[in-house]
């Protein structure tokens, strides 16, 4: 572990066992849904009630990005903001013919030059439905494997009903204490309009990311299209080109990926025991290599770039979820909120016979996960984008002539749009790229498992992992045409097939489905059940008083603009341009792009660059928009500082806080650097 990363966990555990107790009750904690959002606690805090009209159009005017991320409209006429890096692999899929927008960016100059993204997926919710009784019915007196079938045959039925032209997503909500049907509009056609370069998007890179201060303009403006028109969006946000103010209320819409705030100690375990420490290890191994790849040409540099950030991105967030785990006075805390609701479940005999066995028979779940799932089910599509498609091929031609209800969830007809999407998309796969990263995973798979495994012998046979990867690199899976001929030919089509890629796949199908299966009745069905049951005692000893886990769906936050202190030295809640320059070096990762070193006379250094408010995000809100009471955008989302990254597990509004783009440095950028009058215009500026 570099001295960078071990300053990094120091530093985090410091403020995690001087935080942690403090946190408890943090007055701006919470990842809210908007169907029970605490307006009167905003109130009472900020002397401002968010009515419910409000409440609605904020969440008609957000939007998620299906691949991890959120935005929002910025005009009528379909405009969504959302962070570079959460529209990065649109950018480098468009990459082509000699292009690179990530080093040079991208301008359309009419809405004909707006290039269509190969597979991106915008999401509006539109409607929130309860269904938590039909789910409850469907699962009531079953035992746990078979609650867990029945939970995901009544998923199915409930989304299947819905209109086809929509998406419907069954949510999870206190680990199985609610369930709510949300109803999306979904656009899938999406396009680019502008993109900054890469160095100013990504400015101070690795060194600087999850930390403050920050000088970054990490932003893309994408448009959805509605039948080859941009499309009508009447709720959208408005623009302040001035930003917030110190002290400001601020509330952030977004859909946070994960948090594990009400997970049980076992499984916190777990997690601090095996997965991070495994995720860690290998994530930095890929790192190492995947650096060493880019190292070798500037293609291969432009090929990895987006894997490299995404590696990377995460490598520094689990190390930071590592550290609040192995953080003693952390941990105790957990323990004590779990030993407090067991008292409260212990103290009414009846909670107690109906719920108090949930703990014990999570943790007998846990030790029995076997980690060589992740390998064999899975494990190459990760390492592969071709065996990635092969996977999907493979399964689709078994899953598809199924009834929906018996279907894996990721083939039923609610999802089986989205996933062609990403099964069709004129994306190109790099031959080098594909092999170098395949070589790696198989290497990976051979080490982990040992070379005496029989999967590991089905998969290799008598190959090196170099041999197998070059061979899969010849897969003709890398042209969409092929890769839709196998899908429309179905079982017949993928039973004929001599492709590397589907004939590796179709061979170790057995054992990836039979691992699944083994993981879903010995953990999965049994935590969930027992999760289902915990969920239950929270509401009838909470309520809802407590926010549920973040799940990728939308939630709104309150904070506001605020400094902190960090070791004995207090952050500003603002940066400025003319800290950008300062900072600059001229060398990566602290090089700016010409047009900002030619534009550096004529931009004003005091307007603000990048600021922190206390709103409560996580991973997924990426690109959330930050506005103001008047719902008018003041920043955008696209970052946490080091105390956030314990945020999977809890709040300390003394020092967590959330990184955003002031909309004044996107406004003086657009206005200064890249001279847009039209998207000024659009945007009422």
């Amino acid at each position: 572990m570099g001295s960078c990363v071990r300053s990094l966990v120091a530093v985090l555990g410091m403020v995690l066992a001087l935080g942690f107790s403090a946190s408890a009750g943090s007055a701006d904690e919470g990842m809210w849904t908007f169907d029970d959002f605490p307006a009167q606690k905003v109130a009472d805090a900020y002397g401002f009630k968010p009515s419910q009209a409000w409440l609605d159009n904020v969440r008609l005017a957000s939007v998620r990005l299906a691949f991890g991320c959120s935005g929002s409209f910025v005009s009528s006429s379909g405009l969504v903001m959302t962070n570079h890096h959460c529209a990065q692999g649109c950018i480098s899929q468009l990459s082509t013919g000699g292009k690179d927008y990530n080093r040079d960016g991208f301008y359309a100059a009419t809405t004909a030059d707006e290039k269509r993204c190969p597979a991106q997926e915008i999401n509006q919710l539109i409607k929130i439905d309860d269904v938590t009784a039909r789910i409850k019915s469907a699962e009531n007196g079953l035992a746990a494997g078979a609650a867990n079938a029945a939970r995901k045959a009544e998923v199915a039925r409930i989304t299947q009903a819905c209109d086809p032209s929509l998406r419907c997503d069954v949510v999870t909500l206190y680990n199985g204490g609610q369930y709510k049907l949300y109803t999306y509009r979904a656009y899938r056609d999406v396009r680019l309009v502008w993109a900054p370069e890469f160095d100013i998007a990504f400015f101070g890179g690795d060194p600087d990311n999850f930390s403050f201060p920050r000088f970054d303009l990490d932003i893309t403006l994408l448009r959805v299209y509605d039948g080859d028109k941009p499309a009508n969006t009447p709720n959208f946000f408005a623009w302040n080109p001035n930003g917030p103010q110190d002290g400001e209320l601020t509330f952030v819409s977004g859909n946070p990926g994960r948090t594990e705030r009400l997970e049980t100690v076992a499984e916190l375990q777990y997690q601090r025991d095996t997965a991070l420490p495994f995720s860690i290890r290998n994530a930095s191994d890929l790192d190492g290599y995947l650096t060493r790849y880019a190292a070798e040409s500037p293609e291969h540099a432009k090929e990895a770039l987006d894997t490299i950030f995404g590696t990377e991105n995460g490598l520094k967030l689990n190390i930071g979820r590592e550290a609040a785990l192995l953080t003693p006075s952390f941990f105790a805390g957990k323990e004590k909120q779990e030993a407090d609701f067991k008292a409260a479940v212990a103290a009414d005999p009846a909670k107690q016979a109906k719920y108090g066995g949930a703990w014990a028979a999570i943790a007998q779940a846990e030790g029995r996960r076997d980690e060589s799932t992740y390998f064999k089910d899975g494990g190459l599509a990760r390492g592969s984008t071709l065996l990635g498609f092969a996977q999907t091929l493979v399964r689709a031609a078994a899953e598809r002539p199924k009834p929906n209800d018996k279907r894996l969830p990721e083939f039923s007809d609610a999802r089986l749009k989205t996933l062609q999407l990403s099964l069709f998309s004129s994306a190109p796969v790099y031959p080098d790229f594909e092999q170098a990263r395949l070589t790696w995973a198989l290497t990976k798979l051979r080490q982990n498992l040992t070379a005496d495994d029989p999967f590991v012998r089905k998969v290799l046979g008598q190959r090196s992992p170099e041999e197998l990867a070059a061979l899969i690199s010849t897969s003709k899976l890398s042209n969409p045409a092929v890769r839709r001929a196998l899908w429309d030919g179905g079982q017949a089509a993928i039973d004929a097939s001599t492709d590397p890629a589907i004939v590796l796949m179709r061979s170790v199908e057995p054992d990836a489905r039979a691992a699944r299966r083994a993981y879903e009745e010995n953990v999965e069905a049994p935590i969930a059940a027992n999760e289902e049951l915990l969920g239950e005692a929270r509401f009838a000893v909470y309520g809802t008083s407590v926010y549920p886990d973040a799940t990728f769906t939308a939630r709104l936050s309150y904070g506001s603009v605020k400094g902190y202190e960090q070791r004995g030295q207090t952050i500003a809640p603002f940066t400025t341009i003319g800290g950008l320059f300062e900072r600059a070096t001229g060398r990566p990762p602290f090089a700016l792009p010409k047009s900002w070193l030619d534009a550096q006379h004529a931009l004003n250094p005091n307007t603000k660059m990048n600021f922190v408010t206390t709103n409560d995000i996580i991973g997924g809100n990426s690109g959330s928009p930050v506005i103001d009471k008047d719902a008018r955008i003041v920043g955008l989302i696209f970052d946490g500082n080091l105390q956030s990254l314990g945020g999977d597990y809890f709040y300390d509004g003394t020092a967590n806080r959330a990184v955003a783009v002031d909309s004044a440095a996107i406004t003086q950028a657009l206005r200064v650097v890249y001279k847009d009058k039209r998207l000024l215009e659009e945007l009422g500026q």
